[in-house]
Formats: C-alpha cells, sequence, structure tokens
C-alpha cells in the first residue's frame, strides 16, 4: 500500500526574469533550498506556479526541469487540472511520462460544472492516466465545489489517492477523514489542507498535511508545523503556527502568487517576474509587508 502523503508540500512559485521569461536557474535554487529546509514535497505549476498563464509545452517543461532538479530526493506533484477534460488528461499523461510522482487535478473552473460532470471528468482522467492523483477543491477560484459525497465514489478510484481542500469548514473536513477512514482497508486517502491561516488547525484535527503558499517563505517553519501535528504536539505547532498569522493575511491580499513572488524577490531568490494578466504586488501593501518580513528575520 502506497505511503500516505504527509508534511508540508509547497505550492511552487515558477521563477520569472523581470520580461515574464521562465528562470530555470532560479528553479534550481528554490528547489535545493527546499530540500535542505525539509520541505516534504514540490508541487509544480499548480495556481502559485502560473499554470494559467504558461503555455503547454512551458507547463511540461517546467514540470520536467523540477523532476530533474530534485533529483529523486522528494516527490514531485505535477499541477495538470485543465477546464477541458481531454486537455487534463494530455497534462497528467505528459507528466506520467517524464516521472512525476503525483497529478493534482483542480476542478474544472469557469465552466461551471454540476456533480456529475465533476464526477465523469475525474473519473475518466483516473481511467486514462496510470499515475497516482489527487484532487484539488478551491470553489473560490474555480466557481465549483467538490463535495464530499462526490469525493467518495471518487476515492474509491485506484489512481485517486487523495484530496488538496481549500475549503475552510470543520464539518466538511470531519466528512472527508470519514472517507479517508473508511478508505484504509483498500488504500490511503490523503486529506491535505489548501488554506494556509487555517492548515494547522485542520492538521490538528486529522489531516494529514498542506500545500502551501507560505511554504514559499518560509518552509522550515512549515515542515516544523507540520511535523509537530504529525506528532501529536498540538499546542506547540499551535504556538509556532500564531508567529505566522501576519505573514498568512499579507500572502492573500491580493490575488496569489502576487504577494508571494514579490516577498521572495525582496529575499533575494528570484527575479520580479509575473505575467500578465497578474501584476506586481501593490505598492499600498509594501511598507507592512517588508516590517513582517523584517520582523520575521526574513530579510
Amino acid at each position: 500500500m502506497m505511503q500516505p502523503l504527509q508534511g508540508s508540500f509547497v505550492a511552487l512559485v515558477t521563477p520569472m526574469q523581470s520580461d515574464g521569461s521562465l528562470d530555470f536557474q532560479a528553479l534550481e535554487a528554490l528547489i535545493e533550498w527546499h530540500i535542505e529546509s525539509g520541505t516534504n514535497g514540490l508541487v509544480a505549476v499548480g495556481t502559485t506556479g502560473e499554470s494559467a498563464t504558461v503555455s503547454v509545452s512551458e507547463h511540461i517543461e517546467i514540470i520536467k526541469k523540477t523532476i530533474s532538479f530534485a533529483k529523486g530526493r522528494i516527490p514531485v506533484i505535477a499541477g495538470t487540472g485543465a477546464n477541458s477534460t481531454q486537455e487534463a488528461i494530455d497534462l497528467t499523461q505528459a507528466a506520467a511520462s517524464i516521472g512525476a510522482d503525483y497529478a493534482l487535478i483542480v476542478t474544472p473552473y469557469y465552466n461551471k460544472p454540476n456533480q456529475e460532470g465533476l464526477l465523469q471528468h475525474f473519473t475518466k482522467i483516473a481511467d486514462a492516466v496510470d499515475i497516482p492523483q489527487i484532487l484539488y477543491n478551491v470553489p473560490s477560484r474555480t466557481a465549483s465545489d467538490l463535495i464530499p459525497d462526490t469525493v467518495i465514489k471518487l476515492a474509491n478510484h485506484p489512481n485517486i489517492i487523495g484530496i488538496k481542500e481549500a475549503v475552510d469548514d470543520s464539518k466538511r473536513l470531519a466528512e472527508l477523514l470519514l472517507i479517508s477512514q473508511k478508505m484504509s482497508h483498500k488504500k490511503n486517502f490523503s486529506v491535505l489542507s489548501g488554506d494556509d491561516p487555517t492548515f494547522s488547525s485542520f492538521m490538528a484535527n486529522g489531516g494529514n498535511g498542506v500545500i502551501s503558499v507560505a511554504a514559499n517563505i518560509i518552509p522550515q517553519h512549515i515542515a516544523k508545523i507540520c511535523s509537530l501535528n504529525l506528532s501529536k504536539q498540538f499546542n506547540e505547532a499551535e504556538k509556532l503556527d500564531l508567529n505566522f498569522k501576519n505573514l498568512y493575511e499579507l500572502l492573500f491580499v491580493e490575488s496569489n502568487p502576487m504577494p508571494v513572488k514579490w516577498m521572495l524577490h525582496k529575499m533575494g531568490k528570484i527575479d520580479s517576474g509575473i505575467r500578465l494578466p497578474l501584476v506586481s504586488f501593490n505598492s499600498a501593501y509594501h511598507e507592512q509587508s517588508l516590517e513582517e518580513m523584517l520582523k520575521l528575520k526574513l530579510i
């Protein structure tokens, strides 16, 4: 039985030069830093990796480079979702063929499928590509909500091994954990948080880990909070997590990844590039962001 996915998975940014071209040198350095910092896995070209604005060939190249830089030291989860089922199959197939360990597949955005459409979409991808797949539910960005009743049907598929849930709702988490327990005689089904401000309490209530934006900035701390929760040291985890409350807020005052890329640039980790329609982080937030970063000794 495959080990459950647990711990801190970074929703990795895609470094870009100021003109928006991809910067693989910076990507390699980021990956080395994550491995040294105890990050448990890398998510390439998810929302934070600007999957919406890279071309299909760039998308595949970023996954390929991430795999080659990681050198098998930590797993690579490839973001391969799309709002066309066939395109999601093609991307997932490409990721599998170049050696990604997992695929993270977001609910189709913009076309607003119903639950039956979601069920068929994810089933078709799981049938088509033999790679462990993680469902990703983030209704605030996609306008479609994958509900637990549908998740339980999908969790029975041998290729679907977990969910990244970004809805902050304790009832929802409890339902997903119940699904995970029901699956346990067959396989491990991981329940991962997709919400930085609440991930620690999510884990304290039974979640397996987090796919985190903040881990781009504070990889060591996110990994530590995860390991404290996994070893049931919930008070210590909560205490550590409280230090970053303001940082989590600042990371989402504008659309992700605008704030996180700006912060990484200030830390000297990446150049300033970001692709339209996203633009540089609003200067109205610079001062408080710098103050917080100084307070946390990030710069």
